[in-house]
């Protein structure tokens, strides 16, 4: 596994040297959408990285490749401006994306700066009938397919603010934390105090739940089939899959 990390940091800075910019690509999951990333924009070109969510790795791959090459000539990419340059029937909008939002997907570009410190954009595309997300009549089945990186860093879950999950009562009334998150193979959520036994299970919506401990947000990423656990409150989250 290191060895391909180490050939994959290779072949990424050989394409920056090379080309002025590279493109990560991350594949989707059951849960998770797929995304893709520039990495360079800002070192090369003065000008922010771009992300893209929730379509075919080769279709972002193309899509950003064909972004960096405009900012390699010269343009400068506004947000909040309708681009028809991307897609042969479709638009996209470029938004600007809150710093709370950005360690979740540009981890790898912060390795290469070696700082958090950047300005990225990202490409929001609209649905089949020329909706983008923010507009009521988007459709519903790409809702969570590009999470929003301008807004909603206090909820980043791909799931609705009132899903109900189960808690312990103990970390309701404030007696203890959660110490140990389930995310099920069927899509249900488990937050569980260290000595939870099923007669103190509840259900709360997960807004609330968030709201109550903001640490938990950090896992808002945690794939079906998998687990997070922590010895305190404060300690660091381990993840594993589900035994």
């Amino acid at each position: 596994m290191e060895q391909q990390s180490s050939d994959m940091d290779l072949s990424i800075r050989n394409e920056i040297n090379k080309f002025g910019w590279s493109v990560l690509l991350i594949e989707a999951t059951d849960y998770l959408p797929s995304f893709a990333c520039t990495i360079g924009l800002w070192k090369n070109h003065k000008h922010p990285d771009i992300i893209c969510f929730g379509l075919p790795v080769e279709s972002m791959q193309h899509i950003l490749n064909t972004a960096a090459e405009m900012v390699q000539a010269g343009k400068t990419i506004v947000p909040q401006k309708r681009y028809d340059d991307f897609f042969e029937n479709g638009t996209a909008e470029f938004i600007n994306i809150d710093k709370n939002n950005l360690g979740d997907y540009f981890g790898y570009v912060i390795d290469f700066y070696q700082t958090e410190d950047f300005p990225a954009l990202q490409l929001v595309w609209t649905d089949r009938n020329h909706h983008f997300p923010w507009d009521a009549d988007f459709e519903e089945e790409f809702k969570f397919k590009q999470p929003l990186l301008d807004r909603n860093a206090h909820f980043k879950f791909a799931e609705e603010p009132t899903l109900a999950v189960l808690c312990s009562r103990q970390f309701q009334n404030g007696s203890q934390p959660i110490v140990q998150v389930i995310h099920r193979q069927d899509g249900e959520w488990a937050f569980l105090t260290s000595d939870f036994k099923e007669e103190d299970s509840c259900t709360v919506d997960l807004v609330e739940l968030i709201a109550q401990d903001p640490s938990l947000n950090n896992l808002f990423n945690l794939d079906y089939g998998e687990q997070a656990t922590r010895t305190a409150a404060d300690a660091k989250w381990m993840r594993s899959m589900v035994q």
